[in-house]
């Protein structure tokens, strides 16, 4: 028993299997076996290495987005003259990554609470009984106003008339303001931190740069007209109803070169705005959104109440950091080894199933024994010559 488990752990510990191999010289199995070979290598040089970079390992970004709006707007309305700067048409004023640009108003001036009649054509009747508390939106006095033919209702009078939008849109100057665009990004896992003030943006040229995507794409500096054109709307259109355009800043840097080649990518898509050109859905047209400015005048709360539409801009950023790592490198090439494995696979269901000799093959390939003992020269399906 001893001998044997010393035989045993001698075998084990200094002794090495390899598989047999058989030698097919076979013009058909060979260019099989070659093509694929070739396929699985342009998979692994093409595919892993080259397009899907597996070499390298990835991060994406820590961002922050800080914008600020400039330009001045004027309007005349029936003969009422007003300038608009940015901290009348801009909501919220904070400089955040999504902010709305007021291109169109309905204003209602001095409303007071109190009690007044509905828009002649809004919850009409003919007499009291058809005013019933409750029935509509508003809250109704259950009184009919005669001379109007509508409820009166409790609210903040006079009510708002917003049946006809201003056409042409009130601040069409708008398209002349300009949009600065701060970006800041983080890869934490690299330690690598950029801002689209890249190398070579200083004050000077800021104060006299405008983006252009093919002149001066660095540039930090947008005119809302071409915002609103490079997202393929029209402005005069987006402007009277409002409507949303998302900006994308595509930060996608291959940081196994030098880090200043890790700049921003900017893109426009216009999101919902033009009915005409590319909006299908018409059951929701445009962008608005009301709000009030209170006051007091002789003790009395009063307010001005303003629908604004306007073109909704959402900043989005987007990021990809790659940089080389031996790990994903020796798990990509070991995957690739692995499926090389595929072309013995197929030769070898080839050269046992389908060949006319696959019987031959099969013999040759594999060594067949049983329980009983024989002679220690002799093989079953193989066949040997002596000279």
């Amino acid at each position: 028993m001893k001998s044997q488990i010393t035989n045993a752990l001698s075998d084990f510990f200094f002794e090495y299997e390899t598989p047999r191999q058989v030698l097919v010289r076979n013009r058909r199995v060979g260019v099989v076996c070659r093509l694929i070979q070739l396929g699985v290598l342009a998979y692994i040089i093409g595919w892993v290495f080259i397009y899907e970079k597996g070499y390298q390992t990835t991060d994406t970004a820590v961002s922050s987005v800080f914008t600020k709006m400039k330009g001045v707007g004027y309007t005349n309305v029936n003969g009422s003259e007003r300038v608009w700067d940015v901290a009348d048409y801009i909501f919220p004023p904070q400089g955040d990554s999504s902010f709305v640009v007021m291109t169109n108003y309905i204003i209602t001036e001095n409303q007071t609470m109190g009690k007044c009649p509905e828009l002649e054509g809004a919850n009409n009747c003919s007499s009291n009984a058809d005013c019933d508390e409750g029935r509509f939106k508003r809250h109704m006095t259950g009184v009919c106003v005669q001379s109007t033919r509508t409820c009166e209702v409790l609210a903040w009078c006079p009510v708002e008339d917003d049946r006809k939008i201003p056409y042409p849109p009130h601040l069409m100057s708008a398209e002349n303001y300009t949009l600065f665009i701060k970006n800041s990004v983080t890869f934490p896992t690299f330690g690598v931190t950029r801002s689209n003030l890249v190398e070579g943006i200083d004050t000077a040229y800021i104060s006299k740069c405008s983006f252009h995507p093919e002149d001066d794409p660095l540039c930090p500096i947008f005119k809302l007209g071409d915002i609103v054109q490079m997202s393929g709307f029209n402005f005069e259109t987006i402007a009277h109803k409002g409507g949303a355009i998302g900006i994308v800043i595509d930060w996608t840097c291959n940081l196994d070169v030098d880090v200043k080649h890790c700049k921003p990518d900017y893109r426009f898509h216009g999101l919902y705005g033009n009915p005409d050109e590319v909006d299908k859905t018409r059951a929701s047209v445009g962008y608005n959104f009301r709000y009030a400015k209170h006051y007091m005048e002789d003790k009395i709360p009063k307010r001005t109440l303003l629908k604004v539409f306007g073109i909704r801009i959402d900043i989005i950023v987007k990021s990809l950091a790659r940089k080389f790592d031996i790990i994903p490198t020796l798990t990509a090439i070991g995957s690739g080894v692995g499926i090389f494995g595929v072309a013995t696979v197929v030769c070898d269901l080839v050269l046992l199933y389908l060949l006319p000799k696959r019987e031959f093959y099969k013999n040759m390939k594999f060594k067949y024994t049983d329980t009983h003992p024989k002679d220690p020269d002799s093989e079953t399906g193989s066949t040997e010559t002596q000279k």
